[in-house]
């Protein structure tokens, strides 16, 4: 039977560090992005430009994907960002604006139809209030409740806050004293170029893309 150590205490394990190449970076959704930030985000969730081949600015993602896209050779860094990545044995510069090295058909068309995209649209803004929320914190609201016919559309589809949602219930926002922040509308190119210089006002990089 081994002998107990001096004192009764057993000695900590010792955990050896991974060495090697950057930690895994996972795509990180345009929706987790935020409209403002309501606490300040780590680095790698901080939003990147990104252009086309041909300089035209199409997406905004987070600085994880970027890194990711930029690393597989997909994409070059055009502008970086004031912090860095690190791992084991290395450092990399973080990008603010990246550009595909391969031209890509954006078709004009809007996007489908789902929570994260009326969030997007939205800007994680309740549209009865008008307060800012986390998207943990928001819920979708049918303006025309389903059970009087209305529709999961992006015409009768907003961002609500759970408190407005519980106020407004299966009524139409007028019959519960509400009145909707903006009439909701489909989700078009042009309202992703509008939240891109809504976001590229934080960067003075982005702007030489965004205005001209």
């Amino acid at each position: 039977m081994p002998s107990k150590p001096k004192g009764g205490l057993r000695p900590r394990p010792r955990v050896g560090k991974p060495q090697g190449a950057l930690p895994f970076i996972s795509p990180a959704p345009f929706s987790q992005l935020p409209f403002p930030p309501t606490r300040r985000p780590s680095v790698l969730q901080e939003p990147v430009l990104v252009l086309n081949a041909t300089f035209e600015p199409i997406n905004v993602t987070a600085v994880r994907r970027a890194l990711m896209l930029v690393l597989k050779g997909v994409a070059q860094t055009e502008e970086h960002n004031h912090a860095e990545v690190h791992s084991a044995t290395s450092a990399v510069r973080v990008p603010s604006v990246i550009r595909l090295l391969s031209y890509r058909h954006i078709p004009q068309q809007t996007r489908a139809l789902s929570r994260k995209n009326i969030l997007l649209r939205d800007r994680n803004i309740c549209q009865f209030c008008g307060k800012h929320f986390p998207s943990s914190e928001l819920t979708l609201d049918h303006v025309m409740p389903r059970s009087r016919g209305g529709h999961s559309s992006w015409e009768n589809l907003v961002a609500c806050c759970y408190d407005c949602n519980n106020r407004k219930g299966n009524r139409t926002p007028e019959e519960a004293g509400l009145q909707l922040v903006r009439r909701p509308r489909p989700f078009t190119l042009h309202t992703s170029r509008q939240l891109m210089r809504l976001i590229g006002r934080q960067d003075e990089k982005w702007r030489k893309y965004l205005f001209y």
